[in-house]
């Protein structure tokens, strides 16, 4: 999992996102991120790097590994100084990595953010309402 970032770079690459993705991939993508992936949980639920609740602190920095695939991410204090203490005291746990993704779910995650994040700016209520196909909770969020 460390390596996805740059497997969904590569994809773009290679022109994999060059084509318009089909709208079930694309959907499948967002499954992923949300679900199998769990990619929220450090990058916020519209993948914008804002996070909600208890989800983890953000720790990855471009052109390095994911630390909180990890399992000694927060054991030396490399993410940002903490360590699991650090964590506990702040009500946050460190989960276990999510499955590994199969090239194809790789795919999918690519069409998915670059189809509804890359280069779509900042949320507002119309994306978020896009985002989800329809007018959720989390969209209150953002006025209209």
């Amino acid at each position: 999992m460390k390596s996805i970032l740059w497997l969904v770079v590569a994809a773009c690459l290679t022109g994999a996102a060059a084509q318009t993705p089909d709208p079930d991939d694309v959907a499948a993508g967002m499954r992923i991120y949300r679900q199998k992936g769990d990619c929220q949980a450090c990058h916020g639920w519209a993948a914008d790097g804002r996070k909600m609740d208890t989800q983890m602190p953000e720790c990855g920095r471009p052109g390095k590994g994911m630390p909180a695939f990890d399992r000694l991410a927060y054991s030396d204090g490399r993410c940002f100084g903490m360590k699991e203490a650090d964590l506990k005291r702040q009500g946050l746990a460190l989960p276990d990595p999510p499955a590994t993704l199969q090239p194809r779910e790789i795919e999918q995650l690519a069409d998915f953010l670059f189809t509804k994040v890359v280069g779509k700016g900042p949320m507002d209520h119309a994306k978020c309402v896009e985002y989800f196909g329809s007018d959720v909770e989390a969209c209150k969020e953002f006025p209209n």
